[in-house]
């Protein structure tokens, strides 16, 4: 389907979103995604933050049979740098017109449009993971989930920790300090997202029917010398069996400006009265927790995966981060779906910055663009996926020089969805 205009024999039409349009627009979403009805309030919070001038939908006739979404997002990558990103999110499909090319057709709009606003990086959380490789995207990201039992399970905790005074307080009342937090946080892990105005109602969000029998959301706040250096948002469903109550923590978020803070929270939250689990889900992988605990095993670690990486522009978006040791290779890059992208860039850069260029010098290393996304927050190895088969080596040597300039000191980390 050729942009604003009919495709499918004239019947399909692919087009930018109006305002008007919304409220069909993401019943067709809600409906692709099981069709349980959202409230009143989730919905003019998620019609609040649609861009929708950045957002298409695919028509037949007054029936809206796909959708897509773009956040007009700043992601830190290694370095500490803010570089804009193209946050791919709402994609849909009415099960009526599957297999008719609508997927792609949106995929192709939507990334020659990234490409048009200058934006060099996509990313997204899949619903289903195999879908967006095809579209070169790679997972650059993962997360952890856990289920501790607190009644076998001890935490050890950093010198300062008692200096950390915890209260509650009403989510709403303290969305301020929270989001201050959150954003002292966003330079330090490459993954995470600089929040635009109007998603700090996002993490206030609290229907009735996502509980499933626990608590309306609570906070706790982690205060020193009367300034907040952190915060964890969460919910406590009570339960009692014949030994007891034997209730659960759902933890929601939690953020710290300095490891006392963090563990002052975590063992707030093992703490609380008439519970003998913390469930936490989407957590990065090098959580400190883990070296904290007693015994690992009663944690019930899972690992997946989370945000996945698309280069839109892979000069810029190569350049735009550093390297924790000198790098310079040439990179023979493959991509279909974008072939501006395809052939040999020579990147040069270390822990100061870096520049990628358009070179006809013999490559080092040959991969396609999914690579490279899943390479580029620091994550994923360049060594692993070479071990894959997945990255070739043409030069012998280059593929762990590479590997160890992309690496990140700390995990990458998406800490929530979009």
């Amino acid at each position: 389907m050729a942009k604003d205009s009919a495709g499918d024999a004239g019947r399909l039409q692919l087009r930018t979103l109006r305002q008007d349009e919304w409220d069909i627009w993401y019943d067709t979403l809600i409906r692709a995604f099981g069709g349980v009805p959202e409230s009143a309030q989730e919905r003019e919070v998620w019609n609040a933050i649609t861009e929708a001038d950045r957002s298409i939908g695919v028509w037949d006739g007054d029936a809206c049979v796909g959708t897509a979404g773009t956040f007009s997002f700043r992601v830190t990558v290694p370095g500490g740098a803010a570089v804009p990103a193209a946050g791919v999110t709402m994609v849909s499909v009415a099960a009526t017109h599957r297999r008719r090319g609508v997927l792609t057709s949106m995929m192709r709009r939507q990334l020659d449009d990234v490409r048009e606003w200058g934006r060099p990086l996509a990313v997204l959380t899949a619903s289903e993971p195999e879908i967006y490789g095809r579209f070169g995207y790679g997972i650059g990201t993962y997360q952890v989930s856990a289920e501790i039992d607190t009644s076998r399970v001890r935490l050890s905790v950093p010198p300062g920790t008692d200096d950390v005074r915890l209260r509650y307080a009403v989510p709403a009342d303290v969305v301020d300090p929270c989001e201050a937090v959150y954003a002292a946080r966003v330079p330090v892990r490459p993954g995470m997202i600089a929040r635009l105005p109007g998603w700090e109602r996002v993490g206030l969000l609290d229907p009735e029917s996502d509980r499933e029998g626990a608590s309306p959301l609570q906070c706790a706040l982690a205060e020193r010398d009367g300034e907040v250096v952190g915060y964890a948002r969460f919910r406590v469903k009570p339960e009692w069996d014949g030994k007891g109550p034997c209730g659960v923590v759902l933890l929601r978020d939690l953020q710290a400006l300095d490891p006392a803070a963090e563990a002052a929270l975590w063992r707030f939250l093992f703490g609380i009265d008439l519970t003998s689990t913390v469930k936490m889900w989407a957590r990065p992988v090098d959580d400190a927790w883990q070296h904290q605990v007693s015994d690992i095993r009663r944690c019930a670690v899972r690992v997946k995966d989370s945000l996945h990486v698309r280069l839109v522009d892979v000069g810029a978006a190569l350049q735009a981060r550093t390297y924790q040791a000198p790098v310079d290779v040439v990179f023979e890059v493959e991509d279909a779906f974008c072939p501006w992208n395809t052939g040999r860039w020579r990147l040069s850069g270390d822990a100061k910055g870096a520049s990628c260029e358009r070179t006809t010098d013999a490559a080092d290393l040959s991969l396609s663009v999914r690579e490279l996304g899943s390479a580029y927050l620091g994550g994923v190895s360049l060594t692993a996926l070479g071990a894959a088969g997945r990255v070739r080596e043409l030069r012998q040597g280059a593929l762990a020089e590479a590997s160890v300039g992309f690496a990140s000191a700390v995990a990458p980390w998406l800490p929530h969805g979009f």
